[in-house]
């Protein structure tokens, strides 16, 4: 799988083209075109208690991200029919991007060797990036805890 990549603040954010649980393609040199910066955060699974609470917040807090001119995109290796599910058993209010392939993960350095009861393994690791109008990293942060961490974003947005 190669090198993982870690990116800074500072930095140009990576180019991607995603399909959505609906079958729409976001690509993020076409956001930017619309003057829109994107709030592009990772996580490890539909329905789990972790992501549950961090999509929960996002959902929560879309009108203030929106307000900044962000949109908000969720990135996980899971299925259409997944995303679909998760999104409407919580009524989640912006796309979920499909990395089944995990080439998006690798690109923005999320696919990370994790470690649970002594076993290692591949997985993602909960990550947010906040690019602005210019493509720019604004905001990078990766292993953010599902609890909390939309309301610290939103704070670094802020300001």
């Amino acid at each position: 799988m190669g090198e993982t990549v870690t990116l800074e603040v500072g930095e140009k954010a990576p180019e991607f083209s995603c399909l959505d649980q609906d079958g729409n393609t976001h690509t993020l040199s076409e956001i930017l075109k619309e003057e829109k910066g994107v709030v592009l955060y990772f996580y490890p699974k539909d329905n789990t208690p972790g992501c549950t609470i961090q999509a929960c917040d996002f959902r929560d807090n879309q009108n203030q991200i929106t307000n900044f001119d962000y949109v908000i995109l969720g990135v996980s290796k899971d299925s259409e029919k997944s995303h679909k599910k998760f999104i409407d058993k919580y009524d989640l209010n912006f796309p979920l991007l499909m990395d089944t392939d995990v080439e998006l993960h690798m690109k923005y350095g999320t696919w990370k060797e994790k470690s649970m009861y002594g076993k290692t393994y591949m997985g993602t690791a909960r990550s947010t990036f906040v690019i602005g109008k210019d493509g720019i990293l604004e905001y990078v942060k990766y292993n953010v805890k599902a609890k909390g961490h939309v309301e610290n974003l939103l704070q670094e947005i802020k300001n």
